[in-house]
């Protein structure tokens, strides 16, 4: 088997998709890297749309991360309190800020990133992508997670993770950096849950959900 040769026929067949989804911004509205980690934080396991309403309120009263590092967790929870687990995320921001003091010591490394509370692989990947920094993995979200095995790209998986480590073996590292977020913004889009609409996919021929569902 030429694992190469696999890797870039998978390339050319998601091309329709990285060519309508490059560039394109993340979802969460964030007007700098400080804000950007925030979100990307406290986004685990919430909607991008619900950080997106509690975020302006929050980056008034907390504008960069010196600003955070002298509060407290008692302080911060009333502006993230409609989030998600904000006891936790409260305590790893609190904790985050803390140690880096300053917002020029955000990392733009994924060892360094993965290092911080709250912060894993598909977090990291998103600041990765989002800084224009060069891909160390491929971002594996919720709709990742659901879209690529759907595709058949890879084996199914509830693990990020996992799906992570499949689609890097899978696909050429030269779209590790965009590949991601282009599926996930197929999923979020077209490629949906229920009722998907495939008939207007740019992935309908090649997607094995298609064909298995069209034949």
């Amino acid at each position: 088997m030429d694992l190469n040769n696999d890797k870039q026929k998978w390339a050319e067949k998601l091309r329709p998709i990285l060519e309508l989804y490059k560039d394109k911004k993340h979802p969460l509205n964030y007007q700098n890297p400080y804000q950007l980690m925030i979100m990307v934080i406290l986004s685990a396991q919430d909607s991008d749309a619900n950080i997106n309403k509690i975020a302006p309120s929050l980056f008034e009263v907390y504008p960069n991360l010196e600003s955070m590092s002298v509060s407290n967790t008692e302080a911060l929870i009333p502006y993230i309190s409609k989030v998600r687990n904000f006891g936790t995320k409260a305590s790893w921001l609190i904790q985050i800020a803390q140690e880096l003091k300053e917002d020029k010591n955000i990392s733009t490394n994924l060892s360094d990133l993965i290092a911080l509370k709250g912060i894993g692989r598909k977090s990291a990947n998103v600041i990765l992508r989002e800084t224009n920094q060069p891909a160390e993995g491929i971002i594996a979200d919720l709709h990742v997670i659901r879209v690529a095995p759907r595709i058949g790209i890879i084996n199914e998986s509830k693990d990020g993770n996992k799906v992570e480590k499949q689609l890097m073996e899978k696909l050429p590292k030269e779209i590790w950096g965009e590949i991601g977020m282009s599926i996930s913004f197929l999923g979020r889009e077209i490629c949906r849950p229920t009722n998907p609409k495939c008939d207007i996919c740019p992935l309908n021929n090649c997607c094995n959900y298609y064909k298995s569902n069209n034949l």
